[in-house]
């Protein structure tokens, strides 16, 4: 556990001494922030022209608001976990400190839940900044915060999942353009799985769906714990850092 800590501690590091955790924090601020306004400003709007009208209109801050912003961040999490993983593995066989780590007394599994766990502190420093402009809608109005923080947790397993797959794919190659374009596909095809289900009603289009990252979402930003959701999502973060492990194992036999 003290080297897992370690690996973790060290990787952090060495995203914050470089100008990659300051440039996709501030990023991901500037894309948030300008879906934050456009969505304030649109409820604010509607909102007014209902009220001029004399008509009613449900004012409902979670729904209205915040349900769609968190499925926002999800998008926006696409582009930037490619960025967060690629440097992972992919930085070592580069270097060459890829065979230290594979001969060292530190064990793989160490070595991987360090590296991912870091790379999830990351992205939970992102969603921080999130935080502080849904703030401001708990300072001027009365939303429910707990689906927001169970939004929160989906949005943390959905990325926890998804950057054990960029892990992965970290490993298969030196070169961290390939394993960034390779992670943003994947994680982009995850994505659209969910589109099989709108044409098509057959058994392969309901089980491609339900592959989906989109599908298991939904009731996270809802405001719903559901616990096959949570499942499928702890199951994708075992199966991505076990398929690291294996292919940790491969290096360590050729060293």
């Amino acid at each position: 556990m003290r080297n897992l800590w370690i690996v973790c501690v060290k990787e952090l590091r060495s995203y914050f001494v470089s100008p990659v955790a300051y440039l996709l924090l501030t990023m991901f601020a500037i894309i948030f922030g300008f879906f934050f306004w456009n969505s304030l400003r649109y409820f604010v709007y509607i909102g007014m022209e209902a009220q001029m009208r004399g008509q009613p209109f449900p004012m409902n801050i979670n729904e209205q608001i915040i349900r769609p912003l968190l499925s926002n961040v999800g998008v926006i999490g696409l582009f930037f976990i490619p960025m967060i993983t690629m440097r992972l593995f992919a930085e070592e066989k580069r270097t060459g400190t890829i065979e230290l780590l594979a001969t060292s007394p530190i064990r793989d599994i160490e070595v991987i839940i360090g590296k991912w766990l870091a790379a999830l502190i990351l992205y939970a420093c992102l969603l921080a900044f999130t935080a502080i402009n849904f703030a401001f809608l708990f300072m001027y109005g009365k939303p429910d915060w707990k689906p927001l923080a169970i939004g929160y947790l989906g949005l943390l397993l959905q990325a926890g999942g998804l950057l054990a797959i960029g892990t992965f794919l970290s490993t298969l190659t030196k070169n961290q353009i390939i394993a960034g374009a390779a992670t943003f596909g994947v994680c982009l095809l995850l994505w659209v799985l969910e589109w099989a289900n709108g044409y098509e009603t057959a058994a392969w289009a309901r089980v491609l769906a339900y592959m989906s990252v989109v599908t298991h979402i939904e009731s996270f930003t809802k405001g719903v714990l559901d616990l096959k959701d949570t499942v499928y999502y702890l199951t994708m973060i075992f199966l991505g850092l076990f398929f690291t492990a294996r292919s940790m194992e491969s290096l360590r036999w050729r060293s």
